[in-house]
């Protein structure tokens, strides 16, 4: 069987493009969905009187809310934190102890949002991209699990989540697994055994450091689950399903055949254009 580095002669010719919008096409429905938002925004900067009480009635709001007005808030008031930090309800308190002495005073930012117009549509197209940022990967999942069940759904069984949904946790799986691993599918037997561990991933332009960590943490899953599958004698073998034009930067391309090389035979990786003939039922359950 060909291995994943033998693609990469012509490996433009093996991925396959999740298409994006075009600008300004995507900016009408855009604009309906977040002027309210940067609307409800200017309410809160109102009522407050300090940066760090925006910041708390906003945590106050609904979640469905939530996230988009802390984008609008890091963008006006705090650009050095992010919105995983700034959205831990938990933690509130102690983010405005450790970072509430950089936020921008609540009378400059007041002055910052009265300059730019109601309907922002440089704000609009911002928070329009964050949206986008996960969806492409949303979408090769859902490709490849409608191709696994129209090939293999009559012998194994797939699990995961199809779109947005929580990963599925090792410890879950296997009560003593021992790290909390988190895994985008798990192929099983029609005995719920699982067979394959699986990674999906669209990367649009990843590049440099963000390359080198990603495959080696990766490098560092395939570690750690094959030495659990050994110790328990369980053969567990691990897919990554990978698209997009990101593959073709730099070195990742060869950074993720250098996965398959961990363990010739257990672990695999493919585009969607290599499943029909690499991920074969005898590599399944072989």
């Amino acid at each position: 069987m060909k291995r994943f580095h033998d693609f990469g002669v012509e490996k433009a010719k093996w991925i396959t493009f999740v298409q994006s919008d075009f600008f300004p096409n995507n900016l009408k429905a855009a604009k309906a969905k977040y002027e309210p938002l940067i609307r409800k925004f200017g309410e809160l900067l109102q009522t407050a009187k300090t940066p760090q009480e925006l910041y708390l009635l906003i945590m106050k709001e609904p979640m469905s809310k939530r996230i988009q007005l802390l984008r609008i808030f890091r963008k006006y008031v705090s650009p050095d934190t992010s919105v995983e930090m700034l959205k831990r309800s938990g933690k509130a308190s102690e983010l405005l102890t450790e970072f509430g002495d950089r936020f921008r005073s609540i009378e400059l930012v007041r002055e910052r949002f009265d300059s730019r117009p109601q309907l922002d549509e440089a704000l609009i197209a911002l928070l329009h991209e964050y949206e986008d940022r996960g969806k492409k990967g949303y979408q090769l999942t859902s490709i490849f699990f409608e191709w696994f069940r129209r090939k293999y759904g009559d012998r194994f069984i797939l699990e995961g989540p199809e779109g947005a949904g929580k990963d599925i946790e090792l410890n879950g799986v296997f009560r003593d697994y021992p790290t909390s691993r988190p895994v985008d599918f798990i192929i099983q037997n029609p005995s719920n055994l699982p067979l394959v561990i699986g990674f999906a991933r669209y990367d649009s332009d990843r590049g440099g450091a963000q390359e080198d960590d990603r495959t080696g943490g990766y490098g560092n899953a395939v570690r750690e689950i094959l030495r659990y599958s050994d110790k328990k004698g369980l053969n567990l073998k691990i897919l990554f399903v990978n698209e997009g034009p990101g593959l073709l930067l730099g070195s990742m391309w060869r950074d993720y055949a250098s996965l398959e090389e961990i363990s010739e035979g257990r672990v695999m990786v493919v585009t969607l254009k290599m499943l029909d003939e690499r991920l074969t039922e005898e590599w399944i359950k072989e």
